[in-house]
């Protein structure tokens, strides 16, 4: 059973009926017994980062979350504010993250020479891969996914890119290190390239 993390930010019925379509079980996980009794866990939010990190805090999920991910080594996907809180800090707001996967999240510049970006960048966007991973293997070459964000992921460590998309710069679409995954953009409203990729992490809690 997947849990998907409840701490009170992001859609989370949605990402549940996208796991339903799938015939993939799930739960909301608002206890560490929850957490504990799950196979594999989905971290999802929207919204400002500094907000985000202290609901999860607030929520006490965070210590139990961290012994089942890096302790029981079972999988875990962060999306969109989800995958941002992993890591180390962000330009949007003074907090920092939970340091899963190094790395910086910054906002998109406005303007790029005479080229001027519309923020948030809202819409399907192409992704590119740059290592290999079961998460993504059953992706298409064709494969594009929804996007809704201002700011985006810039890993430390080049080996932890999964997969690299372009709205006026190149950025990090998708960041795995081992058990660790997270995508800025929202599989659940991704239709059938989601269902790829949201039954891809199911098959990795079943491991």
């Amino acid at each position: 059973m997947i849990a998907i993390v409840d701490y009170g930010i992001g859609n989370i019925q949605s990402i549940r009926n996208m796991l339903l379509k799938l015939d993939q079980s799930s739960v909301f996980a608002n206890n560490p017994k929850v957490l504990e009794q799950s196979e594999g866990f989905i971290l999802p939010g929207v919204g400002a980062f500094g907000e985000g990190i202290s609901k999860l805090k607030a929520s006490g999920l965070i210590p139990a979350l961290e012994h089942q991910v890096f302790h029981q080594n079972k999988p875990v996907l962060g999306i969109c504010l989800g995958m941002q809180m992993m890591m180390t800090r962000s330009s949007e707001g003074q907090v920092d993250g939970l340091n899963w996967i190094p790395g910086e999240v910054r906002r998109f510049p406005a303007q790029i020479g005479d080229l001027t970006l519309r923020i948030p960048h809202i819409g399907w966007s192409a992704v590119r891969a740059k290592k290999s991973s079961a998460l993504t293997a059953p992706l298409r070459d064709n494969s594009r996914f929804y996007f809704v964000h201002s700011y985006y992921a810039s890993c430390a460590d080049r080996e932890d890119v999964l997969l690299e998309s372009d709205y006026g710069i190149s950025f990090d679409s998708a960041i795995s290190r081992n058990n660790v995954f997270g995508v800025q953009f929202h599989p659940e409203k991704s239709h059938a390239f989601g269902m790829e990729l949201l039954k891809a992490f199911a098959c990795l809690t079943l491991k």
